[in-house]
């Protein structure tokens, strides 16, 4: 009879950051645990609060899955001698497996017959695994920061405080240092902190939920939800959701209570950015906004606790929201104080990085190279974009991106347009920081896209060029995210740029800066952005095979490239693709170490290699002109009546001839046929059947 298994590990408060994590983990390592002593189960579920991380997992069964066990011995031609009698080794072999001779079998393997020893093993009894099971995932779990507390060994995101353990309703006893598994659970740790005898799943999650606990994220979340959108709604309003807060909210606590707050309407004048960022990330409330989306001076926080007058709770929320945005007041009155100009200067004592120079030196750096970009892309911009550029990080000298670092470019844009600045310079300011995130907001005008691929270019560049290169999962100055960045832009643009111009430009604005070989940086980089744009279109559902046989041809036109994968999957579906592959695998081998030649037809002496040259010579110039309009998908259908000549070429022809000039003229023509097809792609790396 299958059984139910439930554990709950009581702890102090965990960061609200560590639990959805903790929750995949968990879930993750039980599946392996049983998995792996083969013991199977149902469904599994996890949840978290603040203050317990718990894990059921339905229908696991009470005992092993029986094994059959098979160990080779000799082999058989030495485990008999001539009269087939046991040879030492054969009966040593049997005695060690505790069986006779005779219950020894032969089995067949890649290096012959071997003797081999079965045993069938009965499965345990689920409940005498279990423990061990528990004992290990507890101490398995991973977090970005654990601690040890007491004079105990384990490690844990906060002390463990208490651990429930049942599978079927019977205690599963183990040890975690100090802590015996129990049967007992407890609620809210101010309004029902008392013992709460556990004996199921549902048993449990009903008395928590009696004792103040909505153990269950989800019933918490939508909870939270309802809760705040009804106070919202007592003042004519609407949350500003976002779901980053409410996933954080719900992992801060256990019986959420909707408590709404307001602030004097005078901050309503500060940008409203500002009012966002101090009540959201700086208070975790939820900002109300009315109909329109317009801001209400109200903002909904969620307590942990009930108490006898909210009013007060509210008031308490209020006078912190109010010394928050008293002092944005401040700053913003002060910043303005200041010119743009003046900020700019002032940027010549602030540090980019040591090995980099100050962060005016950077400005200048992307202000020349907006300034090469703008002239490629639309000249007529340029005054634009180089006044954008020169005032895009002024922002950070100021008291309010000081206090309020997330709101840099943002400010950058408010206090431009109250300098009279143009209203494009100043979204241009605010969209070069863009995209913030991964598969985040793209700048939406071109100033402001000419200016982001600018300054994460010189980031990029400049780090590479004093060698301080992402590894592994370590990328300190987010150059995955701005490569990132740079392609989707080009990309969402359909921008007509060379990233290969890009890195030599930029190099050269570098040039006092740069302390390793310029040709090696490039290289470097070049790599890079390689390496992003691949797993992003890997990542996007792309074949891998053909990602990497475009982009191993070059990827310093984004644009084209992705063109050319889109031609070469619809490619794919033509009966002449996997022959074709196959072929120009053939001609890769045998083209190793050839750096190409001049064809000479009057060296031709097979029909098969007058054919392809002749066919080679007609379709060279229509698919020419084919990837000359980007159109690869036509220019791949003409290429593909290279096939059969191809094909008869390997059939009859001789490539490595014994007479250098025709060994070479050969090599030569399959080279100029390889060079045309390369203009798309390696077809050598296209994975076939044979």
């Amino acid at each position: 009879m299958a059984k139910e298994l439930l554990l709950e590990i009581g702890t102090e408060e965990i960061p609200a950051a560590f639990l959805p994590a903790a929750q995949a983990d968990m879930a993750a390592l039980i599946e392996k645990a049983l998995s792996g002593i083969r013991v199977r189960h149902g469904e599994i579920k996890t949840m978290a609060t603040p203050r317990r991380l718990c894990l059921v997992v339905m229908d696991v069964v009470e005992k092993q899955e029986d094994q059959i066990m098979e160990r080779l011995g000799p082999a058989k031609r030495v485990a008999f001698d001539e009269t087939g009698k046991p040879s030492k080794s054969l009966i040593g072999f049997a005695r060690g497996q505790g069986m006779e001779v005779a219950e020894l079998a032969t089995v067949s393997t890649e290096k012959g017959e071997y003797i081999c020893a079965r045993k069938h093993v009965a499965g345990q009894e689920t409940v005498s695994l279990l423990p061990d099971v528990l004992t290990k995932l507890v101490y398995s779990i991973p977090f970005r920061k654990s601690m040890r507390w007491s004079d105990l060994q384990i490690r844990f995101a906060r002390p463990i405080h208490w651990i429930l353990a049942l599978w079927g309703g019977e205690v599963v006893s183990f040890k975690i240092e100090n802590i015996t598994a129990g049967n007992q659970s407890f609620g809210h740790r101010f309004m029902s902190p008392g013992a709460i005898m556990v004996s199921n799943f549902q048993d449990y999650v009903e008395k928590l939920r009696q004792n103040y606990v909505m153990v269950d994220p989800e019933e918490r979340r939508k909870f939270i939800l309802q809760e705040a959108e009804k106070a919202a709604a007592n003042v004519s309003g609407r949350i500003l959701r976002k779901d980053e807060l409410l996933e954080t909210v719900t992992y801060l606590v256990e019986y959420p209570i909707a408590i709404c707050g307001s602030f004097d309407r005078k901050y309503l004048r500060l940008p409203e950015e500002v009012l966002i960022t101090s009540m959201m990330s700086h208070q975790k409330y939820f900002p109300v906004v009315d109909e329109k989306g317009n801001l209400l001076p109200y903002f909904i926080t969620i307590a942990n606790t009930k108490t006898r007058d909210l009013s007060v709770v509210a008031r308490g929320n209020e006078r912190v929201i109010r010394a928050r945005l008293s002092d944005a007041r401040f700053f913003f009155e002060e910043d303005q104080k200041v010119s743009l100009e003046k900020r700019v200067e002032d940027l010549k004592k602030v540090v980019f990085h040591t090995l980099l120079g100050t962060s005016y030196e950077k400005v200048m750096r992307f202000r020349a190279l907006a300034d090469f970009i703008a002239e490629q892309l639309y000249p007529a911009l340029k005054p634009t974009v180089n006044r954008a550029a020169y005032l895009a990080k002024a922002d950070l000298d100021t008291q309010m991106v000081g206090e309020f670092p997330e709101l840099q470019g943002v400010m950058g844009r408010e206090y431009a347009l109250l300098a009279g600045e143009n209203s494009v310079v100043a979204k241009a300011i605010y969209e070069h920081y863009l995209p913030v995130v991964a598969g985040g907001q793209l700048p939406e005008t071109d100033e402001g896209a000419i200016l982001s691929i600018a300054d994460k270019m010189d980031t990029i560049v400049g780090f590479f060029g004093v060698n301080l290169i992402p590894t592994g999962t370590a990328d300190p100055y987010a150059l995955r995210r701005h490569a990132l960045g740079i392609i989707n832009i080009i990309l969402d643009k359909r921008y007509s740029l060379r990233i290969n111009e890009l890195v030599d430009k930029s190099l050269d604005i570098l040039h006092d800066k740069i302390k390793e070989d310029k040709g090696q940086i490039k290289s470097d980089v070049l790599e890079f952005f390689r390496g992003r744009f691949g797993n992003q279109l890997i990542a996007h559902g792309h074949p891998y095979d053909v990602v990497d046989a475009v982009l191993v041809t070059g990827i310093s036109d984004i644009v084209k490239a992705l063109r050319k994968i889109e031609a070469m999957e619809a490619f794919k579906a033509h009966a002449d693709f996997e022959p074709l592959a196959i072929a120009f695998k053939r001609a890769s081998n045998i083209l190793k170490g050839f750096s190409g030649g001049v064809v000479n037809p009057a060296l031709f002496e097979a029909a098969a290699e007058k054919t392809l040259y002749e066919t080679y010579l007609e379709i060279h110039e229509q698919a020419a002109a084919h990837i000359q309009q980007d159109d690869y998908q036509s220019a791949l259908i003409v290429m593909a009546r290279l096939r059969r000549p191809v094909d008869a070429f390997f059939d009859s022809v001789l490539v490595m001839d014994e007479d250098d000039r025709i060994r070479i003229n050969r090599l030569s023509l399959l080279w100029e046929i390889t060079m045309l097809f390369n203009k798309i792609a390696d077809f050598s790396k296209i994975v076939t059947e044979v």
